[in-house]
């Protein structure tokens, strides 16, 4: 009989977030509302003033400081409760209402930073010492001002602001091509009946144990894809396009370190990760012949590799036995951080069953003025259980960063947001296989491990490495044809895959159903977050002198510094090889264990 969700009514309220810490009621929210909407407007009696003082510069910091915290508090209330029940048309109306106000803000506040770049940056040293305050903001300052020979004309500006829309169309056609207009046609499911192949089922059917199922969604999917090479083609040469030009006439060497600018990021981190990866791919190769070999396989082709060795686990975990886990895994983290996690519990952060409207997935969210949540749809299983370690890691970077920061440095960056979920879910997995006996349940988490470097490492520096070439060809002055497109990717699977397994024809179109194409050199920051994330579970786990104490003094920085200097407090230098070799040695590891239970 099928389970019936629950409404939320009928969830205990200690298995539920208590938002109460934002606001006492709805009605407390309405009234902040109000009273928020009013002060919004006062930003724009900054313009044209900002920079006339040093007082003025102090003034609007603060004050915008201050619009946002009132903004996000709002916001943060109104999503929640919109995600616990997406049912409730309050609270509908209540995300609608702040989204709008928010954008209207962020429209009002555009004047700013085109406004403080008509000086330079000696003035506002000078304005340090007409107003020692502002020295609170010096980092923040500094930040903004590293971007003044990339400023245009204040003209230039408006008018590259006005074509915001114009300027994503490529991305949007995209979406919209592939989110909505592209249909695949049927294919035959294991039990021979005809079933609609999309976007959502193409992993169910690449993980079939009948060999046939595979190679028709793989083969379906990627030949339609193949039918629209011309028009993605065009999509993603707009893309490179717009993004070389821009980088170009904001006096960026090339679109990479433009894209990478904003977290100062030098172009040799990527670069490094590209060549490690590809000096180390007979590790990779090691992982297809062992699939190839227990999966009894006279040759291994590209719709082969997702099929799971270990397919599931018996073994289930009531939220309890989760959280006791949990615990036990990171108690390696100390007493003080322990402490800490064990507030998400207590204080009831986290959302824990499925009701009938909740939204799907799991999530932290939270900030300066709200406890960092936790959403779950929890089910009993060892990935329910993975998945609670991996957001309370998020959530403990946000709540060490908002506790030893004041608000404007109190968010972490992009480019370190999953060093600390990926920190706990690598000692949550590490401490269950040394934990239990049952060999089916290790063969489980050794193989859903495997497929996380694989996936996480190794598939998204390819991605990275075709990112980069594409633009580096653009810049070059080559044309890019969907054939230039389709044969540099099939190269790099040849490269990516070895001799021993089969690079199927049709591989060379899938390229064209990658989003991340679109946002502009993203992917390579998957791959560097979990390498950092091993080097730092390994320093852990192998004691090394103050490992724990660097990794939460990491945690507690927040934004008050750019991200490589950020790592390095943790004793990960990401401009060293060894970094990422750490990753791929543990991946290494990991292969050796399986090899030896199966």
């Amino acid at each position: 009989m099928e389970k019936l969700q629950k409404k939320r009514s009928e969830i205990e309220d200690k298995y539920k977030w208590d938002l109460t810490y934002i606001y006492a009621s709805d009605n407390d929210w309405y009234n902040d509302y109000d009273a928020v909407s009013e002060i919004v407007p006062s930003i724009k009696n900054y313009q044209g003033k900002i920079v006339s003082s040093a007082d003025n510069l102090l003034g609007y910091i603060e004050l915008s400081n201050d619009i946002e915290r009132k903004l996000y508090k709002l916001y943060y209330y109104a999503h929640l409760k919109h995600d616990q029940d997406t049912t409730e048309t309050n609270y509908q109306t209540m995300k609608g209402k702040i989204d709008n106000l928010l954008a209207s803000y962020e429209e009002m506040d555009a004047f700013a930073n085109p406004e403080m770049m008509t000086i330079d940056y000696d003035k506002v040293e000078k304005f340090y010492k007409d107003n020692p305050k502002l020295k609170e903001y010096t980092f923040l300052l500094e930040n903004i001002y590293r971007y003044k020979k990339h400023i245009l004309s204040h003209e230039v500006e408006e008018v590259l602001s006005s074509l915001t829309n114009v300027l994503s169309a490529s991305s949007d056609t995209f979406e919209s091509l592939t989110d909505s207009d592209m249909r695949f046609g049927n294919i035959k499911d294991e039990n021979g009946m005809e079933v609609e192949l999309t976007e959502s089922n193409y992993r169910v059917f690449l993980q079939s144990t009948n060999r046939d199922v595979r190679r028709q969604a793989f083969e379906k999917l990627l030949n339609t894809y193949g039918n629209f090479k011309n028009t993605i083609a065009q999509t993603f040469k707009g893309q490179v396009e717009m993004l070389t030009k821009l980088s170009k006439m904001k006096n960026f060497n090339s679109s990479l370190e433009a894209s990478l600018f904003g977290e100062n990021i030098d172009v040799s981190v990527y670069n490094n990760l590209i060549d490690i990866v590809s000096n180390n791919l007979d590790i990779l190769f090691k992982y297809f012949d062992l699939k190839k070999k227990l999966l009894g396989l006279d040759e291994f082709h590209l719709y082969d590799q997702y099929v799971e060795l270990v397919s599931s686990c018996s073994k289930t975990y009531t939220f309890e036995e989760a959280k006791e886990n949990v615990l036990e895994a990171l108690s390696v983290l100390g007493e003080d951080y322990i402490n800490n996690i064990n507030k998400a519990f207590d204080e009831h952060w986290i959302d824990v069953y499925n009701n009938v409207g909740k939204r799907g997935g799991a999530y932290s969210s939270g900030f300066y003025d709200t406890k960092p949540y936790v959403l779950l749809n929890y089910e009993g299983t060892i990935n329910d259980v993975s998945t609670l370690a991996h957001e309370l890691g998020h959530s403990m970077h946000t709540y060490y960063s908002c506790m030893n920061n004041p608000y404007h440095y109190s968010a972490y960056h992009i480019f370190v947001a999953e060093v600390a979920s990926t920190v706990n879910e690598l000692l949550l997995n590490y401490h269950l296989l040394n934990k239990t006996d049952d060999k089916d349940e290790k063969r489980y988490i050794l193989n859903n491990l495997m497929d996380l470097f694989k996936s996480t490492i190794f598939r998204q520096t390819m991605f990275a490495e075709f990112e980069k070439d594409m633009h580096q060809r653009k810049e070059n002055g080559e044309i890019l044809t969907y054939a230039l497109l389709c044969d540099e990717y099939y190269k790099l699977n040849k490269k990516y895959f070895g001799n021993n397994v089969v690079v199927d024809e049709c591989i060379k179109y899938e390229w064209e159903r990658i989003p991340h194409f679109y946002y502009d050199f993203y992917v390579y920051k998957y791959a560097i977050g979990l390498s950092c994330a091993c080097y730092i579970v390994d320093n852990i786990l192998n004691k090394k002198e103050n490992a724990v104490d660097n990794y939460l003094k990491f945690l507690a920085s927040g934004g008050s510094d750019y991200p490589v200097n950020e790592l390095a407090i943790a004793g990960v230098d990401v401009t060293n090889k060894e970094v990422i070799e750490s990753a791929i040695k543990m991946f290494e590891g990991l292969i050796n264990e399986f090899e030896k239970l199966s």
